[in-house]
């Protein structure tokens, strides 16, 4: 385990293409990338059918991002399994559940309080597969070549919430949500079929047994130190309340909604690609504030109902911004001891989920009472102010001494 968490300033030497020659990686970017598919059908099936029935913001709102209120407890409760001696059976029974989850919403007819509660249990164990799945990352491919694997991975998981949108968009004038849902449980099960021929099977140095004494065990020192703190912060509440923003498009726009949302993935697509791709280690640390700022700045506009066009080009240049998490990321992979870096990013992760659910009920709540633009509007103000006066915590990360987790 590294005892310097700076960043080194060499430029990424490993390309796209070499990172796809190894099998495992490419196992694993498959998988996701058909995992992404499906949930950006699902949830837009979902989303559309929950405002055709209610016309509410707000469980319109929460229907589409919320299974990111369990991924909080698997953080809480089992995270630690994503560091056991057999991550690929975890992995594929993880998917698996996911698997029936996206099945149980194609059937007929089910209430809307059971497809709340499906995403409640999906959201559960896709915290824990998320967790096993970066776990296995950080095996498969060498340090160096983090930063680029997760930057094809958050581009391609960008490039395919573009198309999901878009062909969301398409399938739902044709197709019912019910039908929809099948298309997404066929893109699930097939994501499970890839994973399960290409990843072999390997211990990653666990000597204690996994349960919920080892995740607090873990979890408590992961958040003893301040520097941390802030570093996680900054992972999860401004991305949380700029998703909340995303949330309302469908209410505030629901001709629009599909074009804003394509913009905004397309724009995080281009991000990841610029900051993953094209920059050094130490140019991606330097630019994590501004990207932060970058990320909610332009949904100032909404405040003043801007044309279609505008808005649209907010959306997309604001989704940039998305790629701050890259570095920060980066910085907490250097600040943690191999054995437990599965769970660490699986926290990671299903924080910066949770908040995504938490930014979207909250703003449903807003937009209840508010209009939506004038909710955008508020909580892209708040996020600005988070990012700026947490800014000097965040640097306390790099000052830490020895990061013991």
């Amino acid at each position: 385990m590294p005892s310097d968490t700076s960043v080194p300033v060499t430029p990424p030497t490993t390309s796209y293409r070499a990172l796809l020659r190894n099998r495992e990686f490419a196992g694993l970017y498959v998988g996701l990338t058909l995992t992404v598919a499906a949930s950006t059908l699902s949830g837009f099936a979902l989303g559309t059918l929950v405002n055709r029935q209610t016309q509410s913001p707000f469980l319109t709102a929460v229907s589409m991002y919320g299974a990111t209120f369990a991924t909080v407890l698997g953080a809480l409760t089992l995270m630690s399994v994503a560091d056991g001696s057999r991550p690929r059976r975890t992995l594929l029974s993880l998917q698996c559940v996911s698997l029936a989850g996206a099945a149980a919403q194609a059937v007929p007819g089910l209430p809307l309080a059971a497809r709340f509660g499906l995403l409640l249990v999906v959201g559960f164990f896709q915290s824990l597969e998320t967790g096993t799945r970066m776990g296995l990352l950080a095996e498969v491919i060498p340090n160096s070549a983090y930063a680029p694997a997760r930057s094809l991975m958050n581009i391609t998981s960008g490039g395919m919430a573009v198309l999901g949108y878009a062909i969301g968009a398409v399938l739902l004038r044709h197709l019912s949500p019910r039908e929809v849902f099948v298309v997404a449980t066929a893109l699930t099960g097939a994501g499970l079929v890839v994973v399960a021929a290409t990843i072999r099977e390997r211990s990653i140095r666990l000597t204690r047994r996994p349960g919920l004494r080892q995740t607090w065990t873990t979890n408590i020192a992961l958040f003893s130190r301040s520097g941390r703190r802030a570093l996680l912060l900054n992972l999860w509440v401004p991305n949380g309340l700029i998703v909340g923003c995303e949330a309302l498009f469908i209410s505030y726009d629901p001709r629009l909604a599909s074009a804003l949302l394509a913009a905004g993935s397309a724009g995080m697509l281009l991000g990841d690609l610029t900051v993953g791709r094209l920059l050094t280690a130490d140019q991606r640390r330097r630019c994590a504030f501004a990207l932060r700022l970058l990320l909610a700045a332009p949904y100032l506009l909404f405040a003043v109902h801007p044309p279609t066009l505008v808005v649209t080009a907010a959306v997309f240049v604001a989704s940039a911004g998305f790629a701050a998490t890259l570095p920060l990321q980066e910085q907490l992979l250097a600040s943690t001891p191999d054995p437990v870096r599965g769970q660490v990013q699986g926290v990671e992760s299903a924080g910066r989920m949770t908040w995504q659910g938490i930014g979207a009920a909250i703003a449903g709540g807003v937009a209840q009472y508010l209009t939506p633009g004038t909710a955008i509007t508020a909580l892209a103000t708040v996020s600005v102010a988070i990012t700026v006066l947490s800014r000097p915590f965040v640097a306390r990360t790099r000052a830490e001494p020895g990061p013991g987790v």
